[in-house]
């Protein structure tokens, strides 16, 4: 029997809570059942109706417009129960703890719990204290993971350049506090890509990098030489707890990224960015809106990745 808890008995996704652990023909069966569900919106009846009668309850206890709203848009088209959860105004803010919170949303009949915390390793507690019946998605925790944006990256990128096998792919910024920085890395390292390349301020980047798999680089224009896919990431200012940066101008001036400094990397590169965007700090606005930019493709990605994946763990014990 496999030891990682995002399996069943069977090796397929009981739990969706990390890219860590999970093989390559995992990935991209996620991928590729994903691609079944691009343009279901286009149709006239959106909804499938694969997870009729279960339910699905979203908790996110950090603030989210993107993930949130393609997490309910993808549950709803599956024919699913939602319930997105107000924690501000939910029993937790009255001092229930989270397990009784959980508790008694099992007693409600749930399947289904997605979870976003401001805590590593959240979605992970709930997932090892849920009911068997209950599976867990992991919507971002802490600096630890957000593995279904990694997911939607990786299908935009296979969209945009097909195979991975010869890809140079950086990562810009701040990868110290970035969960999408070490799921993006995992779930390229897995799929294969030639090279992930990580351009940061050293006060931007974890101890011991490289051990990730990634090569390292502090000066942008270098680091942008031969890459096919440059992913910028967020300055996360509300968790970073020291200077860590002379200002948001100066690291504009260093590491931001403006059309000059794209036309480093390969003339066909994509810029992507998991959102929200910094313009002025991270990306120049004429690059995040510019044709080489699939940022709104990631976001509309997003849903079709979600159905996949929910998809996928809710029919972990029906055999479909």
């Amino acid at each position: 029997m496999p030891t990682n808890l995002q399996l069943n008995s069977e090796g397929k996704l009981k739990h969706f809570l990390t890219i860590e652990g999970l093989d390559k023909q995992l990935l991209l069966e996620i991928l590729d059942l994903a691609d079944s569900f691009v343009g279901s919106e286009d149709r006239r009846i959106k909804k499938i109706p694969l997870l009729r009668g279960k339910s699905i309850v979203n908790l996110f206890f950090e603030n989210s417009t993107r993930t949130r709203t393609t997490f309910e848009l993808a549950a709803r088209r599956l024919s699913a129960d939602v319930l997105s959860m107000s924690i501000a105004t939910s029993s937790t803010s009255k001092g229930e703890s989270l397990l009784d919170t959980i508790r008694n949303l099992e007693a409600m009949y749930v399947d289904m719990f997605v979870v976003r915390h401001g805590i590593s390793g959240a979605a992970h507690f709930i997932a090892q204290h849920a009911a068997s019946h209950v599976s867990v998605i992991n919507a971002g925790d802490g600096q630890h993971a957000h593995p279904t944006q990694a997911m939607l990256d990786m299908f935009t990128i296979r969209q945009m350049k097909g195979d991975f096998a010869n890809l140079k792919v950086a990562v810009v910024g701040d990868i110290l506090h970035s969960r999408v920085a070490r799921s993006d890395i995992q779930a390229l390292n897995t799929l294969g890509v030639a090279e992930v390349r990580v351009i940061a301020p050293k006060t931007l980047l974890p101890a011991q990098v490289e051990t990730m798999g990634v090569t390292v680089s502090h000066d942008l224009a270098d680091g942008l030489k031969d890459i096919d896919v440059i992913i910028m990431l967020r300055l996360q200012k509300e968790r970073m707890s020291a200077a860590l940066l002379p200002s948001e101008s100066e690291y504009f001036k260093c590491f931001g990224l403006t059309e000059a400094r794209l036309k480093i990397a390969k003339p066909d590169a994509i810029v992507m960015h998991p959102g929200p965007i910094n313009r002025g700090v991270e990306i120049d606005s004429n690059v995040a809106d510019g044709p080489q930019s699939v940022i709104l493709k990631q976001v509309s990605n997003g849903i079709a990745i979600r159905m996949a994946i929910m998809a996928m763990v809710m029919q972990k014990q029906e055999g479909v």
